[in-house]
């Protein structure tokens, strides 16, 4: 199927019970209630909406007119129709019926629908996605390494170690020292993934009321999840060669933050590479304003070895760092790992006992098996190279599609500017059967913007930007 033609699973059918209006109206009822919708977005246009879905105006126009009859839109005069907020939305008694066979496509409008969009999806990623295709993933590597685990004794069925498993946290020691940091197997700390590690170092060192410095544009599930734990999010400007330092001194003398959390090497989502210029900046502004750094290094198999991390310039005495394996490995691995000062530590073990008693043992012993016999080194090469050529590719066919990078382009994901706001362009290409990631969910306070992220790895394809090109002039 021409990947420039709506799915038919995203088509209304014409010959079943409900009307074309009927239909309409309850996919968009149902991405409203599904909160893939935000409250204050706006509709697209009756004319827009009707050359989309190929019905006409006054099908669109009935649409809308049972979305406000059910209380989840409203419309306003001389500018459209627009999700209301939460204190008005209300459930309708009865749904109009979808189309037969149809199924609810995501629309990333904020962190939680992104989720969704990842859990959500079949077949190929979409282009806005975070995380390797299936192919590029090596199933014998992890079905051995997790038979070996298994095989040598019965301890992975138990509850685990407080700070994780022993084989892994020291065979992960070498690799901290690959990268320049200097840490004993007591100072490190299992995790269910890099998320949790996270959010074990922000409860740990945060109360609720606190600032803290992020990125921006920086990782939007971070924002959330900050926000959620009562912290006052302070976004700093993200560079090509690191954070804007003037803006991050003016914050840290007004607010005193407790954290700056930043991503040093192969930035999500633009990609860039801390230079050693501004870490050595970033580390003196944390230790004249007392704030601690906290390092996520998520892709770290897919950089270079020598590249600055703030964590091995400051023997983590100020920072903490931390990582995952996701990325490289497998989505479903959930092991992530901490390296902090001792006494740190003790604290992070304790939050962590607290939140979950225990990390599972099996796929962090599978881990301790790959790191020991060079199997992870060699497949996170081999990954790094078909990225090199997947980066390659997709940069050449944005460019003939007439689309340019706005950050140099490096690691999984590329900065791109389209040149029209990009959440307008999300809805569209996702009717076409597409899962963009606008640019608007980068930032810690959403605003309009006409930059998104791509994979590298899932947007090498030629009908993508044919696609994109083709949508892009008709907004």
């Amino acid at each position: 199927m021409n990947a420039a033609t709506p799915l038919p699973s995203t088509a209304l059918s014409r010959d079943g019970e409900a009307t074309l209006a009927a239909q309409l109206a309850a996919r968009y009822a149902e991405r409203i209630e599904q909160q893939l919708l935000a409250p204050g977005a706006r509709l697209p246009s009756v004319r827009e909406c009707a050359r989309r879905h190929t019905v006409s105006p006054s099908t669109v126009v009935a649409a809308y007119d049972q979305l406000a009859a059910q209380g989840l839109v409203e419309a306003r005069p001389q500018r459209g129709f627009f999700v209301r907020g939460p204190q008005s939305l209300r459930r309708p008694a009865q749904r109009p019926p979808a189309a037969t066979g149809s199924a609810p496509r995501i629309r990333p409008t904020d962190a939680a629908a992104m989720i969704r969009g990842m859990f959500h999806g079949v077949g190929t990623p979409g282009p806005g996605m975070g995380t390797l295709p299936p192919d590029w993933l090596d199933l014998p590597l992890l079905n051995g390494a997790m038979r070996r685990a298994m095989a040598d004794d019965d301890s992975a069925l138990r509850y685990g170690e407080p700070a994780g498993d022993l084989r892994f946290r020291t065979a992960f020691v070498q690799r901290l020292a690959d990268i320049g940091i200097a840490a004993t197997p007591a100072q490190l700390l299992t995790t269910m993934g890099a998320t949790q590690a996270l959010d074990v170092v922000s409860r740990t060192l945060t109360q609720p009321g606190d600032a803290v410095l992020v990125d921006e544009p920086g990782w939007p599930i971070e924002f959330a999840r900050l926000a959620r734990l009562g912290l006052r999010v302070l976004p700093v400007p993200r560079g090509a060669q690191g954070p804007d330092l003037e803006v991050m001194r003016a914050l840290a003398q007004a607010h005193r933050p407790r954290l700056y959390i930043t991503v040093s090497v192969l930035h999500n989502p633009t990609g860039a590479m801390l230079s050693l210029a501004a870490a050595h900046q970033v580390l003196k502004l944390a230790e004249a304003f007392d704030f601690t750094i906290v390092e996520d290094d998520t892709y770290a198999y897919m950089a270079p070895v020598h590249a600055p991390r703030l964590s091995a310039l400051d023997n983590l005495q100020r920072s903490v760092y931390l990582t995952g394996f996701s990325k490289i490995l497998t989505p479903n691995w959930r092991v992530g790992c901490i390296a902090a000062a001792p006494a740190l530590t003790e604290r992070l073990i304790d939050t962590r006992l607290l939140g979950m008693l225990s990390t599972p043992t099996a796929p962090e012993r599978a881990l301790a098996v790959t790191l020991e016999q060079g199997s992870l080194r060699r497949h996170a090469e081999r990954v790094t190279a078909r990225l090199e050529a997947a980066r390659m590719r997709t940069q050449r066919l944005a460019q003939e599609a007439g689309f340019h990078f706005a950050a140099p382009p490096q690691g999984l994901f590329g900065w791109v500017d389209t040149q029209v706001d990009t959440e307008r362009l999300t809805e569209a290409m996702l009717d076409r059967g597409w899962l963009l990631a606008p640019g608007t969910l980068f930032h810690a306070t959403p605003r309009p913007t006409t930059l998104m992220r791509v994979n590298f790895a899932t947007a090498q394809n030629a009908a993508l930007w044919q696609t994109l090109g083709e949508v892009r002039r008709s907004l």
